[in-house]
């Protein structure tokens, strides 16, 4: 009994604060909390610590990855405006290709009327050169015929066939 006796006090009174039971489990409670508080907190505060962490490298990825679509958009864009320039130009040149493919054929078709019309000139002139050449071919067959016929009329029969004769080998030349 003298370990309750000295809890409770030597003299036997009420003791006092070290003899309250509610006091020795308020401080074995503060005790333990504050011991398993302190582990507490240092496991509380590590996870936070990593959650932290893993908060700021997924927001640096994020940011990275950001920077990086951004770029990507910037190049889709400027590849976008390059092949639009590109197309504009590839257009035009086809336009400008179409306009000297035309004028061309209209030139072409020029060169040709002129050469069909250059043709038919010198069929014309060719024609009209044969027609003249039948023309005194037959003038001088006629002025052969009347001549030989007036020469037969005028002149005997001795002496005609003889100016015949001499007037026909001289006629093409003087007609030529």
């Amino acid at each position: 009994m003298i370990g309750t006796a000295w809890a409770a006090g030597a003299d036997g009174a009420k003791g006092g604060l070290f003899s309250d039971p509610g006091f020795w489990v308020a401080v074995a409670f503060v005790l333990f909390f504050a011991l398993a508080g302190k582990v507490l907190w240092a496991k509380i505060r590590d996870m936070l610590d990593k959650r932290a962490g893993d908060i700021s490298k997924a927001l640096a990825d994020a940011e990275r990855l950001r920077a990086e679509a951004l770029k990507a958009k910037q190049d889709a864009e400027r590849t976008l405006a390059q092949a639009s320039g590109e197309g504009q130009a590839i257009i035009q040149q086809a336009r400008e290709e179409a306009d000297r493919m035309k004028a061309k054929a209209a030139a072409s078709l020029e060169t040709a009327i002129a050469l069909r019309e250059q043709q038919a000139k010198d069929r014309i002139a060719q024609a009209e050169a044969q027609a003249s050449k039948q023309v005194r071919d037959t003038a001088v067959d006629v002025a052969l015929a009347a001549t030989r016929a007036l020469l037969r009329d005028q002149v005997g029969q001795g002496r005609t066939s003889a100016m015949i004769d001499e007037a026909i080998a001289e006629l093409p030349k003087r007609l030529h």
